[in-house]
């Protein structure tokens, strides 16, 4: 079984365990019911509807050839030195500069660039920002990200509606207070637990040896952290469960930002391409 696979069956097992215990604790038999009912509802949509859910967060939108000729190309050019199938093109009106892949597969995979980062990167650094997000693919970094992405999306969903479980009075009423107050922190642990800080290492590296121009990648994680600094993304409901999924942490580094925050510090990533490169440290 691929790695990704077996985290992602990991993250599935682990997040359905704690909320049959909790459905158990809150209300014995009846509550056990209510939460298996919801451990499948939040899985299902994790799995099947991840993409959808991170693409949404960012408002994007699938775009055509017409009218992005210059993006096509270089994923078409990137995909085919991969050999991974072409993905889905999107493009987000944020004026954040970011970019993001996502999907279940490499069959199913997406990459979403913002209007931002169209604007700011030049042409070899978009390529080799792109090599970045198709490493992510090639390497099926997607799936865990994704379905974690769904997972603490609805794990953050519930918590706006813990009112309306269906647990009993007494107890039941101060355990929906506490899960109002506990789900936020749960949704940004299951996306620290799946997701491992070195993967964002690998997919550098990795995009390297696709685009072979390590200083391009690195010139442009520069500006799209001077991006990120001046147009911070709100770490509010779904956009908060996807930020893990951008090529720099698109949030600022307060409160819930903090909590899901996921990347490496940008000047660590640019050191290590610039020794790629072999430039002096």
């Amino acid at each position: 079984m691929h790695g990704s696979v077996l985290r992602t069956a990991i993250l599935i097992a682990v997040l359905s365990s704690l909320i049959l215990a909790i459905g158990a604790a809150a209300d014995g038999g009846d509550g056990l019911m209510a939460a298996v009912v919801i451990a499948i509802a939040v899985n299902g949509t994790a799995y099947f509807l991840s993409d959808k859910i991170a693409l949404s967060a960012m408002r994007a939108r699938p775009v055509s050839e017409w009218e992005y000729p210059q993006l096509y190309r270089l994923v078409r050019e990137l995909s085919t030195m991969a050999r991974t199938p072409v993905p889905q093109l999107y493009v987000s009106p944020a004026p954040q500069p970011n970019a993001f892949a996502t999907g279940r597969s490499r069959r199913r995979a997406a990459i979403c660039c913002t209007e931002g980062i169209l604007a700011t990167l030049d042409v070899d650094e978009l390529r080799a920002v792109l090599g970045h997000e198709l490493s992510h693919i090639h390497n099926r970094d997607i799936l865990v990200s994704s379905v974690a992405a769904g997972m603490a999306t609805v794990i953050t969903f519930l918590a706006s509606f813990a009112w309306l479980l269906p647990f009993g009075r007494g107890g039941g009423r101060a355990l929906k207070l506490l899960l109002m107050m506990v789900l936020g922190p749960v949704a940004a642990l299951v996306i620290q637990l799946a997701i491992a800080r070195t993967r964002e290492y690998q997919a550098d590296s990795a995009a390297v040896l696709l685009t072979g121009d390590p200083l391009a990648l690195a010139r442009a994680l520069r500006k799209i952290e001077l991006g990120t600094t001046a147009r911070p993304l709100a770490a509010t409901g779904s956009l908060a469960a996807a930020g893990h999924l951008m090529i720099v942490g698109p949030f600022r580094s307060t409160g819930l930002g903090r909590l899901f925050s996921t990347h490496p510090q940008v000047a660590e990533r640019v050191r290590r391409l610039e020794s790629l490169a072999g430039c002096p440290r």
